[in-house]
């Protein structure tokens, strides 16, 4: 707090919160994620933002906080937390927290009930469509780390807000926690994220922002077999389209007609 104090001399502060999340969020996306045009925009938004914040020291000394607040206690919502705290909530968009102990509630119940099912499944995907700063996945991911399921390698976190600033939030902290997975910025209810859990289709007014664990070798893997297999289901002949077979009711028949195209 004192720290963050000290970068809001002359800027609100809901504009050096913004930055300083952006700053980090950019830091660690680019880290691992090289691809283009979205690796080339971030350097160009941490370096605006970094020169906004009035240099990298304090941002860097606000960082090597965060990351030394979680190694110490992984099990809390510490970015959440001081956003409360500092009154940055934004009650137009509902931003009302949910208080990490209730998190940690729901996570424990709805993991217990199904550890069985869990267990016999190479690995399992966990979704928030109004992640906030992710206090729900973080307790989800305590959860399973207390219950001996190894969520760096058998979850998937999935992560949905409509606020940039919140979802940078939710990325940080996933990815600090070692949390393999994305958060996309997008409207949840009339612009909701599509496409294969592994692998979303990245639409229009949609930003996706990839964890580092997520490219480890064996989500990877996975995202490979996927490909291999989506490959194996639609053959080619001669490099030109699968014929395709379309189904029609017909209601006055009751029965069944298809199509050839």
């Amino acid at each position: 707090m004192k720290v963050f104090q000290e970068l809001c001399y002359s800027r609100s502060s809901w504009q050096v919160w913004a930055d300083l999340m952006a700053a980090m969020a950019c830091t660690l996306a680019n880290a691992v994620d090289k691809s283009l045009p979205r690796h080339t925009a971030r350097e160009k938004e941490y370096a605006e933002c970094i020169k906004r914040l009035g240099g990298v020291e304090k941002p860097a000394k606000c960082f090597a906080i965060v990351v030394e607040a979680l190694e110490r206690n992984p099990d809390q919502d510490f970015l959440g937390r001081l956003y409360m705290s500092l009154e940055l909530g934004n009650h137009w968009k509902g931003q009302f927290f949910t208080p990490y102990d209730v998190c940690r509630c729901m996570a424990e119940l709805t993991i217990h009930d199904n550890m069985q099912k869990l267990q016999n499944k190479e690995w399992v995907s966990v979704n928030d469509p109004a992640c906030g700063a992710g206090a729900t996945l973080i307790a989800a991911a305590n959860t399973f780390r207390r219950k001996g399921f190894n969520y760096q390698t058998q979850v998937l976190f999935v992560a949905n807000d409509i606020d940039r600033v919140t979802a940078q939030m939710c990325f940080v902290q996933l990815s600090l926690l070692g949390c393999p997975g994305y958060v996309a910025v997008a409207n949840t209810l009339s612009n909701p994220v599509a496409g294969n859990t592994l692998m979303p289709e990245e639409r229009p007014e949609q930003e996706f922002w990839y964890t580092p664990f997520y490219f480890r070798p064996e989500w990877n893997m996975r995202r490979q077999l996927q490909i291999l297999r989506h490959r194996q289901r639609r053959p080619t002949l001669f490099g030109r389209a699968p014929e395709q077979i379309t189904f029609h009711f017909d209601f006055e028949k009751g029965e069944y007609k298809c199509q050839n195209s």
